[in-house]
């Protein structure tokens, strides 16, 4: 047990609401520094550590100091790159923004549509500048490492749902 306070403890989770905080901030900085937008990581990171994975925008605002106008950016943002889903329960009037279920699976699989563009945008772009030119090689390298992973790809899917398909029947 921590030497903190108990007033300093949620009384329902009997967590450290104070290392809560802390853990957001790190983490929030783990996906700055691999190119997600500030808030938009640090929302993410929110609602990551909730045990719902579900909170509304005011919910948001309060647990990170920030106005709902920030949190509507960042909820915005994560809404269109995938990673997480705004729903409203019938008769509510707000919103409220929830992790998808498997979202590594979700969230890798909107990847693999994006790499086969970019791999179509590759080839493109060899017939343009030429087959033999310096571009036209570094085209066909990027060409063919997402070709490769566009084939490789399904088949981790694969081996993650049959993992954790595994882990969950363990788990009971």
């Amino acid at each position: 047990m921590s030497s903190r306070p108990q007033s300093q403890r949620d009384p329902d989770t009997r967590r450290d609401e104070e290392a809560v905080r802390r853990y957001i901030e790190s983490f929030a900085l783990v996906l700055i520094k691999i190119g997600l937008q500030r808030m938009a990581a640090r929302v993410f990171a929110a609602l990551m550590v909730t045990d719902s994975g579900r909170l509304t925008a005011a919910e948001l605002a309060e647990r990170l100091s920030v106005s709902p106008a920030a949190i509507s950016g960042a909820v915005r943002y994560l809404e269109q790159v995938g990673m997480v889903a705004k729903e409203r329960e019938p008769g509510e009037r707000r919103d409220h923004y929830r992790l998808y279920d498997d979202l590594w699976y979700a969230t890798f699989q909107k990847r693999d549509r994006a790499m086969e563009i970019w791999h179509g945008t590759a080839v493109e772009g060899i017939e343009a500048v030429g087959a033999d030119t310096p571009a036209g090689r570094r085209l066909a390298e990027m060409a063919d490492y997402l070709e490769f992973m566009i084939k490789e790809l399904p088949l981790l899917f694969e081996r993650w749902h049959e993992q954790h398909l595994e882990r969950e029947k363990r788990a009971g």
